[in-house]
């Protein structure tokens, strides 16, 4: 089979970059794709870095209650519910990823 553009391997056809056969978007969709930004592992952390302060700000925020050194109630249930928001939004992306990787593992190679 013939390769007029050099798109099969890179020594085809004179040498042509794959990339600049393809045209300008294809290199600048690549090097969006690498390592511009933060990697989803570190995303990841960071996110629940944030959901377990805001747990803990709303169970200080009840304890504080309880005890007698907080009156403001309404303050306490909008933390409660701002973590409560929080863990549910970080399990549904939990239950994403699991769903994925349950896909990734029944794939045929």
């Amino acid at each position: 089979m013939n390769d007029p553009l050099g798109l099969i391997n890179s020594g085809g056809a004179g040498g042509v970059d794959p990339l600049r056969a393809l045209g300008p978007g294809a290199r600048s969709a690549k090097n969006a794709a690498s390592t511009d930004g933060p990697s989803f592992q570190e995303t990841l952390l960071k996110e629940l870095g944030a959901v377990n302060e805001l747990q803990q700000q709303a169970t200080q925020a009840v304890e504080d209650l309880a005890a007698g050194r907080r009156s403001d109630v309404e303050t306490v249930i909008m933390a409660t519910q701002q973590a409560d928001t929080a863990f549910r939004m970080l399990l549904s992306v939990r239950n994403r990823v699991m769903e994925a990787y349950q896909e990734v593992q029944q794939m045929r190679v």
